[in-house]
């Protein structure tokens, strides 16, 4: 039987949404946006509030599911956590192992060979 694994597990990343911060919208933007993508695209933006808004717009344009009542909420907890005066983002860092390769000169023993 196989198993399917995400690439942030085989990885060992945190879950894209744990780069989501704590607040009271945490949740509520959880829900509308990474249905469709990863919390790594919304965390490395620095946008203004007015740009925020217009891409909550263009967000709900596309689909996503906000409830009205949400929306200057979302926009408030983005534009606070994802401002152009927050620090710029820096991309986890991985380390990927890759299987090692043998000398092409290297001979394979065999049971019974010197």
């Amino acid at each position: 039987m196989f198993a399917l694994l995400s690439t942030n597990a085989l990885l060992g990343e945190d879950s894209p949404v744990a780069h989501l911060p704590a607040g009271p919208m945490q949740e509520k933007a959880t829900a509308a946006c990474t249905s469709c993508h990863e919390a790594r695209i919304i965390v490395q933006q620095r946008l203004s509030k007015a740009a925020w808004a217009k891409e909550m717009d263009k967000m709900i344009k596309w689909g996503a599911e906000v409830d009205a009542a949400d929306h200057d909420g979302l926009i408030d907890y983005f534009s606070a956590n994802f401002g152009p005066d927050q620090a710029a983002y820096e991309a986890p860092r991985t380390v990927v192992k890759t299987p090692q390769k043998s000398h092409p000169k290297a001979k394979l023993q065999t049971s019974g060979s010197p």
